[in-house]
């Protein structure tokens, strides 16, 4: 039996590396390309597509998720901007179809308060947490 050296392993691991991105570049979907009436409407478009969550992926916006939900919805987007919809019609109805969780900045409302008041809560408490170690550990010292 021979044994393959170093460089040969490095070389047939290399090899295999490339036909494997090679495979996933082959499987990933054509992106079409979309016709809008104006320069207007297609950056109302990508606006709209990043500060959009994508449902399936959840930490992903509709612009970076490649999965066929996204692509839905992007098409969903696309539609309604060539109708002559705002951008909040085309929010409001993603909303009310997903959920307040669809968007990335949700409304301040009863039901989203501590979501909105709970970071700086979060920060003062921890910035009380420290102050009061910090006396603490002073008092030791002296």
């Amino acid at each position: 039996m021979m044994r393959m050296g170093l460089s040969s392993a490095t070389h047939v691991l290399s090899l295999l590396c490339g036909l494997l991105l090679a495979g996933a570049a082959a499987a990933t979907n054509p992106i079409e390309p979309l016709e809008f009436a104006s320069e207007t409407q297609r950056e109302r478009y990508h606006d709209l597509i990043d500060e959009i969550r994508c449902t399936v992926c959840q930490n992903q916006s509709l612009a970076s998720s490649d999965v066929p939900l996204a692509a839905d919805l992007r098409s969903a987007v696309y539609r309604q901007i060539r109708e002559g919809r705002a951008d909040s019609e085309i929010r409001n109805f993603m909303r009310d179809r997903y959920g307040d969780f669809v968007l990335y900045t949700p409304p301040l409302a009863a039901h989203t308060f501590l979501l909105w008041a709970g970071p700086p809560l979060l920060l003062v408490a921890g910035a009380l947490a420290c102050v009061v170690m910090i006396r603490r550990r002073r008092r030791m010292l002296r």
